[in-house]
């Protein structure tokens, strides 16, 4: 049997219903993939579920398709995991919250820090949110996820660390640290990843103060993209779905 293409829409998906899919996933399946009426696709939107769909229109330029059944269905999330990532230059930033959204990470709040070289505002920060986005949904139609991750808008890592909410709050440094095995199990975690340049001894401050608790994650020194997956890694395999 043919490889079945898995396509995002954020239109509102039903059995025994028809949707037009936007330009973008109809060029990609039409023009791309030149598929024709009567293929199957499987189709996400976000909202736990994938669905059995078939081609009914294949027009240039708008493709429609006819959902027939539920192929799967996301469980509900037992272990919520919140990365505030400081934002990195080039596409580390692209790279941290690509891998992070395979390892099954359920928010994202990119931050800024006072060693941050990256500086964003108006239409600039809002067409990166928007990249991110879809960085974050191309993720997950690549890893079966059926769950899109929430990107929370962009904040200073003080308004972070103050605000967010969660059982255990981490923060990668390189004093006051404990090691994983010293943490007991949590119902959910938030981590905070700095910079290249890492985070300040102030900023380090600040987050304790918030309650967070510095961990370690061996003798050397990551650099921010492998750190935060690493992190996740251990998390989901310790406490997670691994």
């Amino acid at each position: 049997m043919a490889i079945r293409p898995r396509i995002y829409t954020p239109e509102a998906l039903a059995l025994n219903t028809k949707v037009d899919l936007e330009a973008q996933a109809s060029t990609h399946l039409i023009k791309v993939l030149r598929l024709n009426e009567g293929a199957e696709l499987r189709l996400f939107n976000g909202d736990g579920h994938e669905y059995l769909a078939d081609i009914t229109i294949a027009g240039k330029k708008n493709a429609q398709v006819a959902i027939r059944e539920v192929l799967s269905s996301d469980p509900k999330v037992s272990f919520p995991l919140h990365l505030g990532q400081v934002v990195s230059k080039g596409d580390r930033m692209d790279f941290t919250i690509q891998k992070a959204t395979e390892l099954g990470i359920t928010d994202i709040t990119p931050l800024w820090s006072e060693r941050c070289d990256v500086r964003l505002k108006g239409e600039r920060l809002e067409k990166k949110m928007e990249h991110w986005k879809k960085v974050a949904i191309s993720a997950c139609e690549q890893s079966g996820r059926n769950h899109i991750p929430t990107l929370h808008p962009a904040m200073t890592y003080h308004e972070w660390a103050s605000s967010v909410e969660s059982d255990t709050k981490l923060v990668l440094h390189t004093r006051d640290q404990k090691n994983l095995a010293d943490i007991q199990a949590p119902a959910s975690v938030a981590l905070l990843v700095g910079p290249e340049g890492g985070i300040t001894d102030d900023e380090v401050e600040l987050c304790i103060q918030q309650g967070f608790t510095g961990l370690t994650l061996g003798p050397r020194i990551l650099r921010t993209e492998t750190a935060a997956l690493a992190a996740l890694s251990l998390f989901q395999y310790l406490w997670g779905d691994f």
